[in-house]
């Protein structure tokens, strides 16, 4: 049987765990070739075998930080010269460090900013003109915490705002070039990822360790947002949220 994205290629940052590792599975499941980039090497070499035995694909491991605009180019080329050019790009890459304003370091701040923005700039740049050529999209993980106010950890914040205009505003530039752009914000979701001095989460953790099956968001969920959105052409898909159900009567 054909499947929806048999022939297409795909770059995942943040491919090690979480969203990353099961967005990289979603999309080998319709078909994709994935490039699969992170900074844990071993992890990356697991997943680019599961997926090759499981989905018939292929798959490359590429550890990568994206905080490097170097190695970030070396991924994309890898992609395109493996598979022939580049169809999706995944911006998932991100992290949280610190919480309120005057108790966060300068380090964890610039650590921040470097992953969360640089980092999503340099992917985007470098893919641009391989997307623009496939007429692809171009899909970041934005947050929940990229459209409402947040009172704890705002730095955090403000690099997922950032995502969400970086992106609209990428999508009204190359918009009438073919290319697809796309942001989806997920509530907490049921990974490895933490965001410290979260008050209404009492204190620091995974969110994996803080919620139980059925009170967040699961990374599957979000991945199949990604392979929905990476099947869509000529349209696009330009926001979507993923939110507990229960999520807006917190407020």
């Amino acid at each position: 049987m054909t499947r929806p994205l048999d022939g297409k290629s795909a770059v995942v940052t943040g491919a090690s765990s979480g969203i990353g590792a099961a967005t990289a599975r979603h999309l080998a499941r319709d078909g994709a070739n994935v490039a699969l980039a992170a900074r844990r090497k071993q992890h990356l070499v697991d997943l680019r075998e599961e997926l090759e035995d499981e989905f018939d694909v292929e798959a490359a491991a590429v550890p990568t930080d994206v905080r490097e605009e170097v190695m970030v180019e070396e991924l994309v080329e890898t992609a395109v010269d493996r598979f022939g050019g580049l169809d999706v790009l995944v911006n998932n890459a991100g992290l949280a460090r610190g919480s309120s304003v005057e108790d966060l370091s300068t380090d964890e701040y610039r650590l921040m900013m470097d992953t969360n923005v640089d980092g999503m700039f340099f992917a985007t740049r470098a893919a641009l003109p391989h997307v623009r050529e496939s007429e692809g999209t171009i899909v970041f993980i934005g947050s929940f915490a990229g459209q409402y106010p947040r009172p704890f950890n705002p730095v955090y914040a403000a690099t997922k705002w950032w995502t969400r205009g970086f992106a609209h505003s990428v999508a009204a530039q190359v918009g009438d070039e073919g290319v697809a752009v796309s942001v989806i914000n997920p509530a907490a979701v049921r990974t490895e990822f933490e965001v410290p001095g979260s008050g209404d989460l009492d204190g620091s953790g995974k969110f994996k360790d803080r919620f139980a099956p059925g009170e967040a968001v699961e990374p599957e969920e979000v991945a199949e947002a990604v392979a929905y959105v990476a099947r869509q052409s000529p349209s696009m898909v330009s926001e979507l949220d993923l939110y507990n159900r229960d999520k807006l009567t917190l407020f």
